[in-house]
């Protein structure tokens, strides 16, 4: 199948996405009818109970502080511009989300203008028979390869070592938790295409993370 790379993204906020609101009720209520009317406390409170969240986000997807900062910052503007089209059928959480994700795709899609390397030597390599050509060997248990910390930043660089469409594509779907229809709205690919780069990316990621984590080295050392 061939993938097109990166589709049209709409700058505009996007929709509410179909999901169920949540923390409804006369509070929840309240606290959006105090931010519509620009209430400072009120603003004041959305905003940092959010920003760690929406610039966690924005970190993991431009890798740049200063970028990240920038898109939660145009994340709030466009979402407080866009609050009186707002019609609640998601949390107002979730609707701010899907703002920050998409400036988020939109500023790294304005800084790509070099080549995509190749995933080709990432992934694995099979023989006629279909068995891999390099012996694959279990991973050791979390505790014995490496602290669960030092796991979890081992997995983020190497992420950020797959091509840029394989990436992102891992990234909303294994990390973000976006579903498979969300993640081909955002990337503006067809599901299918989601597909074969989330099974690409998996097969790449798990080659790469293959010589730290496996049985073998200790084995042998």
């Amino acid at each position: 199948m061939s993938d097109p790379g990166f589709g049209p993204a709409s700058l505009e906020a996007p929709q509410p996405p179909e999901l169920p609101a949540s923390g409804s009720g006369t509070a929840s209520d309240a606290r959006l009818a105090a931010i519509r009317a620009g209430e400072p406390e009120a603003v004041a409170a959305f905003v940092r109970s959010e920003t760690p969240r929406l610039l966690g986000l924005a970190r993991r997807i431009l890798r740049d502080e200063e970028e990240a900062r920038d898109a939660v910052q145009e994340a709030f503007l466009r979402a407080f511009r866009s609050l009186p089209a707002f019609r609640g059928s998601a949390s107002l959480s979730t609707w701010l989300y899907k703002i920050a994700l998409n400036a988020s795709l939109m500023r790294l899609r304005s800084r790509r203008s070099h080549p995509e390397v190749s995933l080709e030597e990432l992934l694995p390599r099979f023989l006629e028979d279909g068995h891999h050509a390099v012996n694959v060997h279990p991973w050791l248990p979390v505790d014995e390869a490496l602290g669960r910390r030092e796991l979890c930043e081992l997995v983020r660089r190497h992420i950020d070592r797959l091509p840029e469409p394989y990436r992102l594509a891992l990234l909303l779907r294994d990390v973000e938790e976006l579903d498979t229809e969300e993640t081909a709205r955002a990337l503006g690919v067809s599901c299918n295409v989601v597909k074969v780069r989330l099974h690409r990316a998996r097969q790449a990621l798990r080659g790469l993370l293959d010589p730290v984590l496996s049985e073998a080295p200790r084995r042998s050392s």
